[in-house]
């Protein structure tokens, strides 16, 4: 600012001349004062009263949005992996099982995933958001694989034809409640006679000694055996298409050695012969000679009416005579025998 003074030797008012240096030490004090006032205020600011910039608070504002963005996409993602993980473990286990086809390794499903490269631009990029691209990558991928797999069973199934009949997939017995329980499952166990631990092969169906057994797919009689031990009165079914299934401890056996049968016709009736503890009916399901565990294929929650109205159909279609009991069999036999022996037809 410019200062006057009065001359009075020109009774006038002239511009008082300064040093320049003095002008200049005055502008740079000047200009330190205001350093020193902001940095107090802001050490007074962010120290004293503990605030943050509108910046500052701006930014961790928009950081906390994103924050809270990706743990909803991770709470997502947690989701969509069990779903997936339950799909892909029921078409391994089941779809894939019944017809045959071969589970997908898990290098199939992942492919690529192990590549650093892949992920280079995001190498600046905050830890969490390079997470959750990498899970929604392995996601995509394997929905894609999923999909493929499942179109592949598809187009396996509307070209098996006659093999979907003959799958093992109904209860072996009326899922009616308290007429049954599972008292046995497929694994290992204690014997329930030695004590000892062992695998067991099949499942244990407990029931009343009578209650009806019926054939769980379509197939032809492999083997109808009789004796006091092990298994006791069994049948063997042949599905085809690798598929087996056994019906152990029967009280009556009414079917034959090589007679065709289809799903829910009576092929005997529960009982407990051979080694059992109890009446009760032992159920294998087998493919391609390897036991595998028969709740993988069986419905248990079938209704009632449905199955009841498949058993009622298939004793209609069988209306040549009433099923024959294992005294009947035996006694058919007999007379077989000795007509043969007497040269009667």
């Amino acid at each position: 600012m410019r200062q006057y003074v009065y001359n009075p030797e020109s009774l006038r008012y002239e511009e008082r001349k300064r040093p320049k240096w003095l002008q200049y030490g005055a502008r740079a004090l000047f200009a330190a004062a205001a350093a020193a006032s902001v940095a107090l205020l802001l050490w007074v600011y962010l120290d004293v009263w503990k605030l943050e910039l509108p910046k500052t608070l701006a930014l961790k504002r928009q950081n906390e949005l994103w924050r809270s963005r990706i743990e909803l996409l991770e709470r997502q993602a947690d989701d969509y992996e069990t779903v997936i993980r339950s799909i892909e473990e029921r078409d391994d286990a089941v779809y894939r099982l019944i017809f045959g086809l071969d589970a997908i390794p898990d290098n199939v499903k992942y492919a690529g995933f192990g590549n650093r490269a892949r992920y280079a631009p995001l190498e600046g990029a905050a830890e969490p958001l390079r997470r959750m691209v990498q899970r929604m990558d392995v996601l995509t991928r394997r929905v894609y694989v999923q999909s493929k797999a499942l179109d592949e069973v598809a187009m396996v199934a509307r070209q098996a034809g006659d093999m979907v009949s003959c799958v093992p997939a109904i209860p072996p017995i009326a899922p009616i409640p308290g007429t049954y329980h599972i008292s046995s499952y497929f694994g290992f166990r204690a014997d329930p006679i030695y004590g000892r631990t062992a695998f067991h092969e099949g499942v244990d169906f407990a029931s009343d000694t009578g209650n009806p057994v019926y054939a769980t797919g379509d197939a032809t009689v492999e083997k109808v055996q009789f004796r006091y031990t092990g298994y006791g009165n069994e049948v063997v079914l042949d599905h085809g298409y690798g598929y087996k299934t056994r019906y152990a401890h029967l009280s009556t056996i009414q079917v034959g050695s090589g007679q065709k049968i289809l799903r829910g016709q009576k092929i005997g009736e529960v009982g407990r012969s051979g080694k059992s503890t109890g009446p009760h009916l032992h159920y294998e399901v087998i493919y391609k000679g390897n036991r595998v565990n028969p709740m993988s294929f069986l419905d248990m929650k079938m209704p009632v009416s449905e199955y009841q109205a498949m058993v009622q159909k298939r004793s209609e279609e069988d209306n040549a005579g009433a099923p024959a009991s294992t005294a009947a069999l035996a006694e058919r036999s007999r007379k077989l025998g000795a007509n043969g022996k007497n040269g009667k037809p």
